[in-house]
This record gives C-alpha cells, structure tokens and sequence, in this order.
C-alpha cells in the first residue's frame, strides 16, 4: 500500500487526460507521438495511395447520415460531439463541392429510434450548409437506428444511374443502434446495389459498422479529437475508386448560356431551382443560366434540370474535377542528411532536431517538409519545383549535378 504521506503517490483528476498522444511507434508499427503526427502519417499514406490513370467515380452522389441522438450531447469533443460535428460539417460540405463540383449530396438525421431527411440529394453547396447550421436547434433525444438511416438513404440510391457513384457517410456517436428488424438484410442489400457505406465513429469502434464498412468496401474510423475528428471528415472528399457494378459509358451534359436578344436588357424570369421552395421562394431576376435544351432557367450550377433531365456544368467545374484522375506522384521520404538548407516551397531552413525527415520530388529532386508536402498534394495539385523550374533543367538534373545558373544554357 502506497504511503499517505508521500504526495507523489496520489493526484486529483482535474479532467480526462489524452493518453494517446503519448504512444511511441515500436517494432509492430504503433503510432509515434502527438495527434498531429498520427494525421500526418494517415494523410502521406493516403496520398502514397493514388494512382494515376485510375476509374475513380467522379458523378458522386453522397448522403451524410448524422446521429442526432443523446448521445452527441457528450463534451468530450468541445462543446459537444453534436456542435463539434455540426461545424466541421459545414467545412467538409464546403470542400466537397469545391473538389466534386459535378456531385451531389444529401443529409439524413438518426432520432428517437427513427431516421428523417433533412435535405435532399443536390448540388447547392448553401442549401446543404444552411440546413447543417439550423441543426443546432435540434433536440437531442433517445438512441439512433442505423438501419432506418441506411434504409431511408437506399431508396433513394438505388435510384441513380448505375454510372454514378453512390455512398453512405455515417457519423455515429452512440455505441448502440436499435433497429426493427436484422440490420443484416439492409447491409446484404446497399452490398448487392454496390452502395458504399464509411464511418467515423466520435466513441469507438463498434462492431456492426466495422461490418458494415467491410461488407460495402467503405472506411472505418474512429476519432481521437477534434482535428482527428476532421482529418476523418475531410479523407472522404477524394472520389474514391469506381466498383465493380458502375457503368463506364459517355454522360450527356450542358453547357448553359445567357439568352438575350441584341440591344436589349434580360426579360425579368423566375428560376426553376426555387419555383417549388418554401423556405426560400424564387423571385423574378434577369440574370441566370439556361438549359440549352429546353431554355429553363436556374440560378446556380451545377444542377440537374427539372424540365428535361438534362445535367447542366460549366467548363471550370469539368475543370476543377481533372485531377484526381492524374494526383501528384508521391513524394519520396528521406532521412534529413543536409541535402537541403532550407524548404524549396515555404522557405523555412531545416533543423536537424526537428526535421528528421524531408520529401523529395522524383522528377525535379527538389526538397520539401512535410507541411508542404500535403499542402501540394491536397490543395494545389501541382508540385512548385515542377512549374516553376523549366524542363530543360529537370533534364540536366536527372544526368549530372546542376551548375550555378549563370552557365545554363536553357532552351
């Protein structure tokens, strides 16, 4: 028995304490150090798995199935799981349709047993947003059913085309589920409709939607705080690889324009989009984008026009969508020897205390620390030295060390 005396041997818990980010990486690969590190390790070994020339399924149609139950009123995320999720949600909304601008996306919330529609599926990034902020009024009561929040996103799924990629995103905060029949017969269903369901988990991990993910060919993950919490949010926004029962075949789409007559100011319209809103109602406006098969007007894109079907892009959003199909080779991991002073991106000079390890492109061999590594991969798409050194270079690099820049001769 500990003596009573000593004040070493006895503490008064203040607050729960984050044990995990003390872990040490052994020989059996356990993570290394802080959470920071765990999400830096996680977003390389993502980035290490793109291919190039890959299918990937780009016309992405996704909905969010968010636990509005008691069990999101925990504070272990601050304030609350419920407000935490609510938050970052907006942010993952935000970058889903910056990075998919040709998907589409819905939200479904788990209550008391039942599951209810919040928005259907679309492409307007402020509709979704606006009705994710109006949740924090939600009252938070009994326990979720996944298989009722499974069940209300499958009928609608089922119902796009085969050539579109279908998805289920679960955010669970319970550790139970109460289901009215065997959940068994849903997961064996969204399997054969090649739906792909992923979880993050706010708890831990829970059997059922471990089996889930498994079945379905989705991702599974449990959170360790909040910016864990949004490194698992925000991996789902890369389309992910197209499955086995996608149909590759060419999509009509249209391009919409401005019609007006020569000389004269656009004719006062009322916009498709809002004809039927209650809570916003369409308004009469000169300004629009019209279908240029059946000229109704819509006052954002993308859509898909309620007249005649027809889904209407613009060139940017085409654009914006090419490359994932061609990511930026990973970048090869170097033990830190003084092959570089300082960061070819930001600048910052290398220490050897603290930068164990720097990332070398493979065609311009120049070197990067870690922050500008997935900054490059996950928001500029582009590495710097490649598109800003010239190819001539590149070439004379790949033979023999590169002269001081005054005897270059560049083509």
């Amino acid at each position: 028995m500990a003596d009573e005396d000593d004040p070493k041997e006895y503490r008064w818990e203040t607050g729960y304490e984050k044990t995990w980010e003390a872990i040490k990486e052994d020989d059996d690969g356990l993570v290394e150090g802080s959470v920071a590190e765990i999400i830096q390790k996680a977003k390389r070994k993502r980035q290490a798995m793109k291919k190039g020339f890959s299918k990937l399924g780009m016309m992405r149609h996704v909905y969010i199935v968010l636990d509005c139950s008691e069990a999101m009123t925990v504070p272990d995320l601050k304030p609350t799981r419920f407000l935490c999720t609510l938050k970052l949600l907006e942010i993952f909304i935000e970058e889903f349709f910056d990075q998919n601008p040709i998907s589409q996306l819905g939200v479904i919330a788990m209550k008391a047993k039942r599951a209810e529609k919040i928005t259907e599926l679309s492409g307007s990034c402020r509709k979704h947003i606006k009705a994710v902020g109006a949740l924090n009024k939600l009252s938070l009561v009994g326990e979720p059913s996944l298989q009722n929040g499974l069940e209300l996103a499958f009928k609608t799924l089922k119902l796009v085309p085969s050539h579109a990629s279908r998805e289920v995103l679960v955010v669970m905060g319970s550790l139970t589920t109460c289901d009215p029949t065997d959940i068994h017969i849903t997961i064996d269903a969204l399997k054969t409709e090649g739906i792909r369901c992923s979880v993050v988990s706010l708890s831990a991990e829970i059997r059922i939607c471990k089996f889930l993910c498994t079945e379905t060919g989705g991702i599974y993950g449990a959170v360790l705080d909040d910016a864990h919490f949004k490194d698992q949010l925000l991996q789902h926004i890369d389309p992910p690889h197209a499955g086995n029962q996608q149909d590759f075949s060419l999509i009509k789409m249209g391009f919409p324009h401005g019609k007006t007559e020569e000389g004269k100011d656009p004719a006062l319209t009322m916009c498709m989009c809002h004809i039927d809103s209650v809570d916003d109602p369409a308004k009469l406006t000169s300004g629009g984008y019209h279908c240029p098969q059946c000229f109704s007007k819509y006052c954002e894109l993308p859509v898909e026009c309620a007249s005649c079907g027809l889904t209407l892009v613009s060139a940017p959003h085409l654009a914006r969508s090419y490359h994932h199909l061609f990511p930026v080779p990973h970048f090869q991991e170097l033990t830190y020897e003084r092959q570089a002073t300082i960061c070819y991106g930001c600048q910052k000079c290398f220490n050897e205390s603290t930068d164990k390890t720097v990332y070398q492109c493979g065609s311009c061999k120049q070197i990067f620390c870690i922050d500008c590594d997935i900054f490059i991969h996950e928001t500029m798409h582009s590495c710097v030295g490649c598109t800003t050194i010239p190819a001539s270079v590149h070439a004379l690099q790949a033979r023999k060390p590169v002269p001081p820049p005054h005897s270059l001769s560049i083509i």
